[in-house]
């Protein structure tokens, strides 16, 4: 959902921009711009001094162009941080029974936790990726199914199988997992 957000942010941010700077091109190219049109010629300003002091002395204009500045800063800066957050978790704290603890590292957990999914019966592929925190891991799972295999069988023997045996390898005491199973596409057999 964020990738869809930040593309359909960034699309719009730049088609603005084009829009805005194909049009002052073009008026400052000799182009006649329409009469509703913010500027009237190439020698136009982009702020006249009037329009620069036409608020100064209304009691609501400050307030609201720093109110109106805040909330464009403070949703930059979520953007920035939400673009900039690692998906992927690097390192799963396992508890080693003696208080010390070890860390694992998440692609290695996410390497055993495929090849184990990938071998169970009717499995073409399996992709696992961790997020979450360090001590508190959640899993994603995709499994591509070959078109003979059950669900809801695929899914229980993954639960009980593939999962249960990460959870216990790293001393977890849950491992939340979001799975999401599709069928492999398949030709049909010619009968002749």
């Amino acid at each position: 959902m964020l990738r869809i957000i930040n593309r359909v942010l960034i699309g719009l941010a730049g088609l603005g921009l084009v829009v805005l700077g194909g049009s002052v091109l073009a008026v400052g190219l000799g182009t006649a711009p329409p009469s509703w049109w913010v500027h009237h010629g190439p020698h136009d300003v982009l702020l006249s001094d009037a329009e620069r002091t036409r608020w100064r002395q209304e009691g609501w204009w400050w307030p609201t162009v720093i109110g109106a500045l805040t909330i464009l800063v403070l949703l930059a800066v979520w953007w920035l941080s939400a673009v900039l957050r690692r998906r992927r978790l690097s390192e799963v704290l396992v508890d080693t029974g003696d208080g010390a603890g070890a860390l694992l590292r998440g692609r290695a957990m996410e390497g055993v936790l495929a090849e184990d999914a990938g071998r169970l019966d009717g499995v073409q592929e399996a992709r696992v990726l961790l997020t979450g925190r360090r001590s508190a891991p959640r899993a994603r799972v995709r499994l591509l199914l070959e078109p003979y295999v059950d669900p809801a069988d695929a899914l229980h023997r993954l639960t009980t199988g593939s999962l249960a045996h990460a959870r216990e390898s790293a001393g977890l005491a849950a491992l939340p997992t979001e799975v999401r199973l599709r069928g492999a596409k398949y030709r049909a057999g010619r009968v002749s």
